[in-house]
């Protein structure tokens, strides 16, 4: 991802994100029913997805002492995450179970991981709240629930919140949720929703000031094009 791509994307909501993707005919990239547990001033969540995926656990095989083995791929997925990136993890849409504690999360903050994301929930979620780093669930997760699911591959292909997500997708977060771009269309959705965003903030600023939007949102009126433009260099947009 370029420095200009991240920068630009640190500064546009998912819902605009969102209208460029479908625009180019994608509609299912916003995560389902995901919210973070503290939202972080008011530049967005971006780093690249890494990936883990649970199944439904076997219980013959995943008791409490699968987690002494270091090459357990949660445990792996924390040491390996790389900075920068936002690790996320297909619990199969089952709140109940924790996708990881705070220890965990303490540990992906420390390690400079951007952000964490789960269709699942997590344990410590006031303690997760508390942290800088980006985390966004369903809800707290029972302390018990640490083995209804089984993790069971890293850095695959997943659905997270009935949104496909492919490892190096470029993951986005703020108040309203997460989407994911596919890594191949960031650079040209950044430029797009960063321009929708000037336009935007111009339009909410007309209606504020009371006036209609026939003509300004969308940009249907030649005069509100003209504003737009006049208002663009006094705001150095």
């Amino acid at each position: 991802m370029k420095p200009e791509t991240l920068t630009l994307l640190k500064n546009v909501s998912t819902a605009t994100l969102a209208t460029a993707l479908f625009k180019r005919g994608f509609r299912q990239q916003f995560i389902q029913n995901v919210q973070p547990l503290r939202v972080h001033g008011r530049q967005s969540m971006v780093g690249p997805a890494y990936t883990l995926r649970y199944i439904p656990a076997r219980e013959d095989l995943n008791g409490i002492e699968v987690f002494k083995d270091p090459s357990h791929p949660q445990r792996r997925g924390i040491e390996e995450c790389p900075a920068g990136h936002v690790m996320v993890i297909d619990s199969r849409k089952d709140a109940r179970a924790a996708s990881a504690g705070g220890i965990l999360v303490n540990r992906l903050q420390a390690r400079g991981v951007a952000g964490v994301v789960t269709d699942g929930g997590f344990r410590d979620a006031q303690e997760i709240a508390g942290l800088e780093i980006w985390a966004f669930h369903q809800r707290p997760s029972a302390p018990t629930n640490l083995t209804l699911n089984h993790a069971i591959a890293l850095n695959e292909p997943i659905a997270c919140g009935d949104a496909p997500i492919f490892p190096g997708d470029i993951m986005v977060g703020d108040g309203d949720g997460v989407i994911a771009l596919p890594a191949h269309l960031a650079d040209e959705l950044a430029e797009e929703a960063s321009e929708m965003t000037a336009y935007e903030d111009f339009a909410t600023e007309r209606v504020r000031a009371g006036h209609s939007i026939r003509g300004l949102y969308p940009a249907t009126d030649p005069a509100n094009v003209a504003l737009f433009d006049a208002w663009r260099k006094t705001h150095d947009r």
